[in-house]
């Protein structure tokens, strides 16, 4: 299975099919979350990035490129925040591209998912940190929980509407799992996405947010359990490779597509992989480079993971199935930040 999965691998990086490609489209967000790892606060210090932008790399795309096969997402800061993001779905739908979101459900309504939906919004993946006490700590906001909680009910209105919560496991929330999956489903969730905290951004050195090895191995458990189970589609994130819980607690096996099927241009134009990457591996900028050739011609860094054979991937006897984990997991230097591979082996 393992190497089936490396097959697989090498060749999504001979092929890099671009098939989600994420646009930071604002910077600014309506809340102030414990953990995020982005560069997003409540007043920007620059404004949010002009739909053109977008639109200049859409309508750039070669002629054979299919465009109904690749989701455009818009996400940031929150979306939301900008006042012409209707707009903006629209353009994208316009030129034959899928729609995505992520969002915090600060903003939502009844009217405005059905005039989002309306528009041609595909996909959305909302935050969703456990009960009140816990998501609202999280976020940052006694109105979160209840805001995303409500958002809950309009999206099951649009049966069309493909959607998903997802949920950052910490020591506040861990002990209260089960309970809270019961109430997922008691609300008509159907599909679940539960990540862990890296120690980068807000959340460096913030202990709460951080599982002991022994508490991630029960995590690892509880996932696999839960899909036996098959009462609610829960996938563990892309957070790195998870040794003997692989084929177990994801619908795929682990790998990450930065760079061969996802990329992103940030707010100030730059070309990189995933936004969840914070080191400076760009590959160049749409104002200054054409980002198809880029996405044709660069990457190389992505695409050929060798130069994280370093460190404690130096001598790893995973490391043909891992390849180094995720790039997002990788410091300026190319240094590793955390390894979910090693936590199980230390538990």
């Amino acid at each position: 299975m393992l190497e089936a999965g490396r097959a697989a691998l090498r060749t999504e990086a001979l092929e890099h099919k671009l098939t989600q490609l994420f646009w930071e489209c604002t910077l600014r967000c309506n809340l102030s979350c414990r953990h995020c790892g982005s560069d997003c606060r409540k007043t920007a210090g620059m404004a949010d990035p002009p739909l053109s932008d977008l639109l200049g790399v859409l309508d750039g795309s070669p002629k054979d490129f299919d465009r109904g096969r690749c989701v455009i997402i818009t996400t940031g800061g929150e979306p939301l925040v900008r006042p012409d993001i209707i707009q903006v779905g629209a353009e994208i739908k316009k030129r034959g591209y899928l729609w995505g979101m992520v969002t915090n459900g600060m903003l939502l309504t009844r009217e405005k998912v059905d005039e989002l939906v309306k528009t041609g919004l595909d996909t959305v993946a909302m935050s969703f940190d456990g009960f009140e006490p816990e998501h609202n700590w999280m976020r940052g906001s006694e109105l979160s929980f209840k805001r995303a909680d409500a958002a809950i009910d309009w999206f099951n209105e649009h049966p069309g509407l493909t959607w998903d919560l997802i949920t950052c496991v910490n020591k506040r929330n861990f002990d209260y799992l089960d309970k809270f999956k019961e109430y997922l489903i008691s609300r008509g969730v159907r599909q679940w996405r539960i990540f862990t905290v890296a120690p980068m951004g807000r959340a460096a050195g913030d202990d709460e947010l951080m599982l002991s090895n022994e508490q991630f191995v029960q995590l690892m458990n509880y996932i696999a359990a839960v899909r036996r189970e098959g009462r609610i589609k829960l996938n563990y994130s892309c957070e790195g490779f998870v040794g003997p819980y692989e084929g177990v607690v994801r619908d795929h096996l682990f790998r990450c597509v930065a760079g061969l099927t996802v990329a992103s241009i940030r707010y100030d134009g730059a070309i990189s992989g995933c936004l969840s990457i914070r080191s400076d591996y760009n590959q160049g900028n749409i104002h200054t480079d054409n980002f198809w050739d880029a996405w044709e011609n660069r990457f190389r860094l992505y695409r050929n993971r060798k130069w994280m054979k370093t460190g404690e991937c130096r001598d790893c006897k995973v490391w043909r199935y891992c390849q180094g984990g995720g790039m997002h997991l990788r410091g300026a230097q190319g240094e590793i930040l955390s390894c979910n591979y090693l936590k199980l082996k230390q538990a």
